[in-house]
């Protein structure tokens, strides 16, 4: 089952694809949930960002191929970093290439999203509060990741993480291809079984840390290829088995 936000006719509204059809809900899908009965032709729906978390909790060095593009050691833990939900925009916005920063990359990536509120999760239940899966662009500004020594600037920036197109329920997060192009050049490609640490060790792992929130998003990490975005270049992030997420990098608006 593919879970959507969209606007359609000034308002926000949660449904189900399928399709070229939007069949609606009555409420968010984290608890009891029916169908309205009311439906639209895709195409007169704007997809907004499939969740609005409380927070993204990203997880570096998950590829050995990209700890190793990067010159880092391969983590024992995971490496835990959180992205603002100010940093949330979904399929089709744009990305605001930062005036202080000199070069931003893409990170294409599996997202996790939560489906209520999960603390101190046992391994063997971890499914039971994972609502789904999306694709995620973590949008950094590398040299002010590496200027810094600490990722919250170079992570945190308005736009920096794109979101969607939508929440895939019913899928397996063992082996899905994951790909990044850029102006329809793939720059990235990769799969989940590449993972250091899968989604049955970062859920766990994370909800020992922090209390996880339905819509909350888990950001699994990016593979090798990682590269440079310019202004006015088109990005896509593709998991198999969800779909496209495509955003334009523009620039900042003028002062």
């Amino acid at each position: 089952m593919r879970l959507a936000r969209i606007e359609r006719g000034g308002a926000r509204s949660w449904c189900i694809i399928e399709g070229d059809t939007a069949i609606f809900i009555d409420s968010a899908p984290f608890g009891q949930w029916q169908k309205t009965g009311e439906t639209a032709p895709l195409d007169d729906c704007r997809l907004l960002a499939p969740v609005e978390p409380s927070k993204i909790v990203c997880v570096g060095l998950n590829y050995a191929d990209h700890a190793a593009e990067t010159g880092k050691t391969l983590p024992e833990e995971p490496c835990l970093f959180i992205k603002p939900s100010t940093a949330v925009i979904g399929p089709g916005d744009e990305i605001i290439f930062p005036k202080m920063a000199g070069r931003v990359d893409h990170e294409a990536e599996l997202a996790i999203v939560i489906s209520k509120e999960a603390k101190r999760v046992p391994r063997e239940s971890w499914r039971d509060f994972v609502l789904g899966y999306t694709c995620l662009n973590d949008v950094t500004a590398r040299d002010l990741q590496g200027k810094d020594g600490q990722w919250t600037r170079a992570k945190g920036f308005d736009t920096f993480a794109p979101i969607g197109p939508w929440i895939e329920t019913d899928i397996d997060p063992a082996a899905l291809s994951v790909e990044a192009r850029v102006n329809g050049e793939v720059t990235q490609r990769s799969n989940t079984r590449h993972l250091i640490f899968d989604p049955s060790l970062l859920v766990p792992f994370i909800s020992e840390v922090m209390t996880l929130l339905p819509g909350d998003v888990i950001a699994t990490g990016t593979p090798a290829g990682i590269s440079g975005m310019s202004i006015g270049d088109t990005v896509e992030v593709e998991v198999g088995g969800i779909g496209v997420l495509r955003n334009a990098v523009v620039a900042p608006e003028s002062l």
